[in-house]
């Protein structure tokens, strides 16, 4: 990241439900695509990973004229793969874990952690920030429900770049969606599973493709 601040101004906002933003009952993509719209002011790059890249694809629909690149890491926008095997076993997965996991925190955690490929070593007890993260997690409305509008970014002009971990044949057939129907460039990182900003050359990929 200080490679990438020393070049650009970097905006990372802390979407509403997450610290040190109050709680929320429910968080849409949807609605934080529209709360977060103006941070791309005259024009930015942008840059979203997992539900956050989901948002990033709806920003950047709806705003293009603002975005002078779009990069977005293994979105979980699974309803662009529904029919592929292993992205119909991973969301009814992920369906059950959110709608009769527990509701424990910790435990809420490690199972979703390991059903998207994130290995992660939970601290105990939980700092009250990561707890809330956790329940923000909880409170997500499902990213599969998102209706990407893959015809409005396709036609505009801004370069694309789409960025998979290797990890999960799902997350995969979602990138090669994105790569075939937006004429993205695509980039293979492994090393960090889902967690694509820690894998290695995250940073210098970012570098090259917004340079």
């Amino acid at each position: 990241m200080q490679r990438l601040a020393s070049r650009y101004t970097l905006v990372t906002p802390a979407r509403g439900g997450y610290p040190p933003n109050p709680p929320l009952e429910r968080i849409d993509f949807g609605r934080q695509a529209e709360e977060l719209a103006p941070l791309l002011a005259d024009g930015a790059h942008l840059v979203g990973h997992s539900y956050g890249g989901v948002i990033a694809l709806l920003m950047a629909a709806r705003r293009p004229e603002a975005v002078r690149s779009l990069v977005v890491s293994e979105p979980p926008a699974f309803g662009l793969a529904r029919g592929n095997p292993a992205v119909d076993v991973l969301v009814e997965r992920l369906d059950e874990h959110f709608t009769n996991g527990p509701r424990d925190p910790r435990r809420f955690a490690e199972g979703f952690l390991a059903l998207v490929g994130t290995e992660a070593r939970l601290p105990d007890p939980l700092p009250p920030e990561l707890e809330q993260t956790i329940r923000a997690t909880i409170a997500e409305r499902p990213p599969w429900e998102a209706e990407i509008p893959l015809d409005e970014l396709e036609a505009a002009p801004f370069p694309k770049l789409v960025i998979s971990g290797g990890h999960h044949p799902a997350f995969d057939a979602v990138c090669d969606v994105l790569e075939e129907r937006l004429a993205a460039e695509r980039a293979v990182l492994p090393g960090a599973g889902h967690g694509i900003p820690r894998a290695p050359g995250y940073t210098a990929l970012l570098l090259r493709f917004l340079g």
